[in-house]
């Protein structure tokens, strides 16, 4: 119960900043596979299944709302004040994360380099999402109609596919929208009980109920079948969201200059690629402790 609350937590601070997915953490932390077949067998017809992956959602679950809790907390102030060291934390979440993709899913790429056209197409999509992104300064959600409805559901859907990928944050995908801003503070007023930014929570949670029935099948049916391409596009998505993290603060409430070698902070930058970097020893170790309980366990089955 412990393990699984600490990863939902770890996947909830990533997903709530526009940086490394909550697929990321559970990728990096060797869970993933249970993540993605837990969330289709809740929708699946085998009771058996249905009740195992009920359980390990509702664990992941637990601590996956007091880490989201905890970051909507802060967030909304601390991205507006620290745009650009926020930023240059990202920046480190992402660049290390690539190589750490990579090496992950070496034997789906190896040899395979024909399926590079997909990490391009990955790269178009997040950068042709930031550049289309409505008046550049965040979309304009203060009075909802229904385009602005139907703006959010899609944002919503393409955000949750985003988070149970490992590659582009769910939170990038908002920014990218112009909506990170645009939600962080709607959950936090909400918490506080103004109900200003109802409606558009309610957008953007139909857009997530109907991205999980809509795209979760597809996208695990494209990692069976289709592994090579879908990992190559999701790692030029992931290239691709370095792009949205360095205007992310064009799309501020008060728009500010996209960052610059002036604004960036190589302190904040560290600080980001360490945490991945820990992450990976974390699992390296733990991966090595399951190993030697498994050995261990056959020498005494065997005596």
């Amino acid at each position: 119960m412990i393990i699984n609350a600490l990863r939902g937590f770890c996947m909830a601070l990533a997903d709530s900043v526009p940086g490394v997915s909550g697929g990321t953490i559970a990728f990096l932390l060797g869970f993933y596979d249970s993540f993605i077949n837990s969330l289709n067998d809740i929708m699946g017809r085998d009771n058996a299944k249905r009740k195992k992956a009920f359980f390990f959602l509702i664990k992941l679950g637990v601590g996956w709302v007091i880490g989201m809790l905890l970051a909507v907390s802060v967030l909304a102030n601390v991205f507006e004040s620290g745009i650009y060291k926020v930023s240059s934390l990202f920046l480190g979440f992402i660049i290390l994360a690539i190589p750490v993709m990579i090496m992950e899913e070496k034997e789906s790429i190896k040899g395979k380099y024909y399926n590079i056209v997909w990490a391009v197409i990955g790269i178009a999509i997040v950068v042709g999402i930031s550049l289309i992104n409505p008046s550049g300064s965040g979309a304009d959600v203060s009075h909802m109609n229904i385009g602005t409805v139907i703006f959010v559901v899609l944002a919503g859907m393409c955000a949750i596919s985003a988070m149970v990928l490992p590659g582009i944050s769910g939170s990038t995908i908002l920014l990218t929208f112009g909506l990170y801003m645009p939600v962080i503070t709607g959950i936090k007023e909400f918490l506080h009980l103004n109900f200003e930014y109802f409606g558009l929570l309610c957008s953007l949670g139909i857009g997530i109920i109907l991205g999980v029935f809509i795209t979760l099948r597809l996208i695990k049916k494209a990692l069976e079948k289709f592994r090579s391409q879908t990992i190559y596009c999701v790692i030029g998505m992931m290239i691709g969201s370095l792009y949205a993290i360095v205007i992310g603060p064009t799309t501020l409430k008060e728009p500010k200059d996209p960052m610059s070698f002036g604004t960036f902070s190589i302190v904040f930058f560290i600080i980001g690629a360490a945490i991945v970097f820990g992450i990976q020893v974390a699992k390296s170790v733990f991966d090595k402790k399951q190993l030697a309980k498994a050995e261990k366990k056959i020498e005494e089955e065997k005596t």
